[in-house]
């Protein structure tokens, strides 16, 4: 890939230049201009229809952004993403979790081997060792049927899994899927505390399979299984999800029961291998393969279309230009559905972990605001919380919102109450309310006019608020493998141009390495030197 600074290009000083002139535009006022706005700026692909003209975005400046695009190379590297070039260069390694849902005829070269065949050996497992716990062909050591399925594992080996199983809860068979993450051992002891260990499966998903927190809690998990059963039945309640074999054979498990990782895949990005076991269990396979499948369908026209009516580069533009050129530091993601209440926090380790980053691919220090901070809520829940702050707050906050035309119980009522919700929001934070509107509204409701004015700014919206409508036909498997990818190729497109690595983490590392450190000193009762306030937190604590 290019390793060029965005500030230093000719269309970079273009936006700055259009930044100048239209950033006091009213986006109300760009519709009144425009009768064909909406349409001019919406993408409607397959089942999505994704409406950004209520951005403050003209067609002048998104030209300058698709120029932006073109001058950081970004054909060239999503050329590179796709071949299997080394684009982690700092841990020399391909970023292809692309490849987990190639068609089966694919080539995709790894050290110059073909890796599809192997990711296809590894789907043949997960679906016949899926059918035979769900069926019941496969059962525990009393020779009963599982009926609960604990994963456990942390960060993408947990959030990914657990997002979609949510999400996907309308489509779950009998299995009872619960996650544990947290090394908080209240937070394991909840979980196991009503389950059955003659029941229930246990999942532990972890490449090195020595992280702290997996390990710790897999362990806890082991030594509440053995209490009530014999040694030997680990072996037939435990599977894993591992690159290190002999880690993972050491602590009980049958060679039979491990599942592939690969270093080619990054552990956000990994649901869609084996680490998805849990979202296949939850679900059956056939359901994760189509999640699979509508996953490949965004590849596909992210990697072919157009820049212009392509879904996740023009969702990357629009967040650069409110994070580098509007400075708004934050995003909200707003599903309105439940089902989808876990995609925030999802995203949040998604998009923060790949693109917070402040040194660019050339090893230097950035000059300019990279990646996004990602929050949201379910609607309608979230007008009753933070929607204040986005309406009448100080703060530039743009939102997607993300809806379905059909629910999947077919309640209508219930469904048109929520998306008339989903509509008017958007439409408020377009349009906002005047003070000649609140003095109509007032007086129509008899007011007095000493009242009236000294509630009136109170009552004023100053509207004008951006917003991303990505309206989808309904929830299933196949629309939510695209919503992903969507959003993990917009990741890729910011990282592009931004300049930095989006597939490495080594802010995760000194956490840990600081972690394991004052471990060894709570263990010995010994504080060694540490900044006083470090010093003072453990000695209270160690009291």
């Amino acid at each position: 890939m290019k390793n060029i600074d965005p500030t230093t290009t000719e269309s970079w000083k273009k936006l700055q230049e259009i930044f100048q002139e239209t950033k006091n535009l009213k986006m109300k006022d760009l519709f009144q201009e425009d009768p064909e706005r909406s349409g001019n700026f919406t993408i409607q692909w397959k089942d999505f229809y994704v409406d950004f003209s209520k951005n403050r975005i003209t067609a002048e400046v998104q030209q300058a952004l698709l120029g932006l695009a073109q001058d950081t190379g970004l054909k060239e590297a999503i050329e590179s993403y796709y071949g299997g070039e080394a684009i982690n260069r700092t841990e020399g390694l391909q970023v292809l979790h692309t490849a987990l849902r190639a068609p089966e005829d694919s080539e995709v070269l790894v050290d110059g081997k073909n890796v599809i065949p192997e990711v296809y050996e590894a789907k043949r497992k997960i679906r016949e060792f899926s059918q035979q716990i769900i069926n019941g062909a496969k059962k525990g050591y009393t020779d009963q049927a599982f009926t609960d399925v604990v994963n456990i594992g942390i960060g993408g080996s947990d959030l990914g899994p657990v997002m979609v199983t949510e999400a996907l809860q309308f489509y779950k068979n009998h299995l009872n899927v619960h996650y544990i993450s947290n090394v908080d051992g209240d937070h394991v002891h909840e979980t196991l505390k009503d389950l059955n260990p003659e029941t229930t499966l246990f999942v532990i998903v972890s490449k090195t399979f020595t992280t702290q927190e997996t390990l710790s809690n897999a362990n806890t998990a082991r030594d509440w299984f053995k209490k009530s059963s014999p040694a030997d039945a680990v072996s037939k309640h435990f599977v894993a999800v591992s690159s290190n074999i002999s880690k993972v054979e050491e602590f009980g498990i049958a060679s039979e029961n491990i599942f592939p990782m690969w270093d080619w895949v990054g552990g956000r990005f990994s649901l869609w291998s084996a680490v998805g076991l849990s979202i296949s269990l939850a679900v059956g396979y056939s359901q994760f393969n189509e999640l699979l499948e509508g996953a490949h369908q965004m590849d596909v026209h992210f990697k072919t279309e157009d820049f212009e009516k392509n879904i996740p580069v023009q969702l990357a533009l629009l967040s650069i230009w409110y994070n580098n050129f509007y400075k708004a530091e934050s995003e909200a993601v707003i599903p309105y559905t439940q089902y989808l209440q876990k995609l925030p926090s999802y995203l949040q380790q998604a998009i923060m972990e790949s693109n917070g980053k402040s040194v660019d691919r050339n090893g230097n220090k950035v000059s300019y605001q990279t990646g996004n901070i990602i929050w949201g809520e379910p609607g309608t829940n979230s007008q009753h919380a933070f929607f204040q702050l986005i309406h009448q707050g100080t703060k530039l906050i743009p939102a997607d919102f993300i809806g379905f035309k059909k629910s999947l119980y077919k309640d209508r009522d219930h469904h048109h109450k929520l998306m008339a919700n989903y509509f008017a929001q958007t439409e408020a934070l377009l349009m906002g309310k005047t003070s000649n509107e609140v003095q109509k509204e007032l007086e129509e409701k008899k007011m007095a006019s000493e009242e009236l004015n000294v509630l009136r700014p109170f009552k004023e919206f100053d509207g004008n608020k951006p917003t991303t409508s990505i309206l989808i036909d309904q929830l299933t498997p196949t629309s939510l493998g695209k919503l992903i990818a969507m959003y993990e190729h917009k990741i890729f497109v910011q990282g592009v141009i931004w300049n930095i690595y989006s597939y490495d983490q080594w802010g995760v590392e000194l956490g840990k390495q600081l972690a394991s450190k004052i471990l060894s000193e709570i263990d010995r009762l010994d504080v060694s030197n540490h900044d006083s306030s470090t010093k003072n937190l453990l000695k209270f604590y160690l009291n």
